[in-house]
């Protein structure tokens, strides 16, 4: 099995569990607490994306992560930046179209969205978020890739 497969099987493993935090948030907010659907998306969203940087960090992409602990910081931003726009952005503007225009319940609307933002995820994480180390001379520092 090749390292970028068994991360991306992590990373569903991780998304999956994390659709579920955000679909119990979204459900409390929604309809138990009777919030507009769209904040209560926003809410619920941005609670998943907490979870699963949590975990991506510590057991998706820990190979990455554990040598570098000080860069942390620096991960959860680019996380929410990335994976945090992406999934707010895109699940807000898919819910309204699912929800406003097809008239689709919200939860299955809110399980298309998900499903629609996790590839864009995945390789926003991959590649920006997670990336591999590389070390410039004897400095031993983290080069900044793509930026």
């Amino acid at each position: 099995m090749t390292t970028t497969f068994r991360i991306w099987l992590r990373f569903n493993a991780v998304g999956l569990i994390g659709i579920g935090v955000q679909l119990v948030v979204l459900t409390i907010l929604k309809s138990v607490l009777g919030l507009n659907y769209l904040v209560a998306t926003i809410i619920a969203v941005e609670t998943a994306v907490l979870h699963n940087f949590t975990w991506h960090e510590h057991w998706t992409w820990h190979e990455r992560t554990r040598s570098d602990a000080s860069g942390l910081v620096g991960r959860l931003v680019r996380f929410h930046l990335a994976n945090g726009t992406i999934s707010i952005l895109g699940n807000v503007l898919l819910m309204w179209l699912f929800v406003s225009r097809l008239h689709l319940h919200y939860f299955l609307a809110n399980i298309l969205a998900i499903g629609t933002c996790s590839i864009a995820n995945f390789f926003a994480s991959h590649h920006l978020v997670f990336r591999k180390e590389t070390t410039g001379g004897n400095s031993g520092k983290r080069s900044v890739v793509g930026t």
